[in-house]
């Protein structure tokens, strides 16, 4: 049997692409908004409002756990939630490449529904290329979205305090490492799962209940190292974090110590850092612990006044060691 291809003509504007637009997203993503086909979508706002912008390349296009769908759904959803907001409207913006599977391309818009609805979130606007054979990697997707922040919630790196606590959410590394098992086909003796989710059901009610969170950031590339480099270098305090308290799987640290990665460098997908007053960390995590996706969350360090900027880690050994930013990615596209 013959696979169904997407053409070039499919993004020309004409039949073809308004026939994709039709069988495919307006089918999958229906709602009365996106059914007006407009450029822009018109919304009614009068409260404080998040928007967030993301672009999604990750190779290979489905990985255990999820899928490039999937991930920039719950991608762009979680960088809403970081700053404090309810997502609410999700653009798509789609870069495909001339021969892609018909039924590649309808599984990942089925992924992006399945994902929005699961949030209650509507895609309600976007965009369809098709480029040549080689202009691209299958296809690329692009989401913005925008939601209502939490009333009385102001989330800032200007918040930050020293002895304020930091709080992983859930286990470190799932995401890259499930990615990169994929690509390269790694027999690990063992499946790694990416922990992409989105973060809405776990932090926003938590967020709404108190008011100790101070700021949250997702690790995704870069990992958890590089966040936390983020907040030190742009708060100008120090951070000291505990080896021992840092929520691994063992699948995770094997796989690492295998392939010679530090598994705080290592990308996530469903799990956030908070910054919480030092008074209301205990509870904070309690609340966590409640939900399914932060099971495993830890207290894993402090905010420190010296050194100014920068973070150190404890070992389980009892020494110190400076975890620094690196210049590069190791694994790149993994998102």
């Amino acid at each position: 049997m013959t696979q169904r291809k997407i053409l070039l003509a499919a993004g020309s504007g004409g039949r073809l692409m308004h026939d994709l637009i039709r069988d495919s997203l307006i089918k999958e993503l229906n709602n009365p908004i996106l059914r007006e086909l407009s450029d822009s979508a018109s919304i009614n706002y009068k409260e404080r409002v998040a928007f967030t912008t993301d672009s999604f390349v990750v190779s290979p296009l489905n990985f255990l756990g999820g899928d490039i769908g999937k991930l920039a759904v719950c991608g762009t959803i979680n960088d809403l939630v970081m700053a404090g907001a309810e997502p609410q409207y999700l653009s798509l913006a789609l870069i495909i490449e001339e021969g892609l599977d018909y039924a590649v391309f309808e599984k990942i818009i089925k992924s992006v529904s399945k994902q929005a609805k699961q949030s209650g979130v509507y895609i309600v606007t976007g965009d369809l290329k098709v480029v040549q054979k080689g202009a691209c990697d299958k296809i690329f997707i692009n989401t913005s979205g925008i939601g209502r922040i939490v009333k009385n919630r102001r989330l800032s790196l200007k918040n930050i305090r020293p002895q304020d606590k930091i709080i992983i959410t859930g286990n470190i590394g799932q995401h890259g490492l499930a990615v990169i098992a994929r690509r390269k086909e790694l027999d690990l003796g063992f499946s790694i799962k990416s922990d992409c989710s989105s973060l809405d059901g776990l932090l926003l009610p938590i967020l709404k209940k108190t008011g100790g969170i101070k700021f949250m950031r997702d690790p995704t590339r870069g990992g958890v190292a590089t966040t936390l480099n983020e907040i030190s270098e742009s708060s100008k305090l120090g951070i000291v974090i505990e080896e021992k308290k840092l929520p691994i799987s063992e699948k995770v640290r094997v796989a690492c110590e295998l392939l010679g990665i530090d598994p705080l460098y290592v990308a996530c997908e469903g799990c956030a850092i908070l910054v919480v007053e030092k008074g209301k960390a205990k509870k904070i995590l309690g609340l966590l612990k409640k939900h399914p996706l932060g099971r495993n969350a830890q207290i894993i360090g402090t905010v420190l006044k010296e050194p100014a900027a920068g973070v150190i880690l404890e070992t389980v050994l009892g020494t110190e060691r400076i975890v620094d930013m690196l210049t590069s990615d190791p694994l790149p596209r993994i998102c």
